[in-house]
């Protein structure tokens, strides 16, 4: 497995990123099509799930994880999934999402299961 990286979308590029992938089920405001080279919007957290995380209506870590993984489990994002992991086994790839803290943000539960 080549380097994985995680980002915010927002910081700006940098050489080392490689393939820079965007794991979110919206496509986020004010980033260019140029600033992504691959869109896997099915490796985003569901959008009911992000709400009750952003709501307070989900209040620990560990379920929100659980519930991921279960939607990580629809044969799209499985097919999404195995594109990520074959990019990576080929070139490094930086995962990128809006979320600020990377401790409890879907892209390093990604970062994680590539590993």
């Amino acid at each position: 497995m080549r380097s994985v990286k995680t980002k915010r979308v927002y910081d700006p590029k940098s050489p080392g990123d490689g393939m820079r992938v965007l794991v979110m089920r919206l496509w986020p405001r004010g980033i260019k099509k140029s600033h992504v080279n691959r869109w896997l919007k099915e490796l985003g957290a569901d959008l009911p799930l992000i709400k009750a995380w952003k709501t307070g209506k989900l209040t620990s870590w560990p379920e929100f994880r659980r519930r991921y993984l279960v939607g990580l489990r629809k044969p799209v994002a499985q097919a999404q999934f195995r594109e990520l992991k074959a990019l990576a086994k080929k070139r490094r790839v930086t995962i990128l999402c809006a979320c600020r803290d990377e401790s409890h943000c879907h892209r390093g539960i990604l970062r994680r299961l590539l590993a």
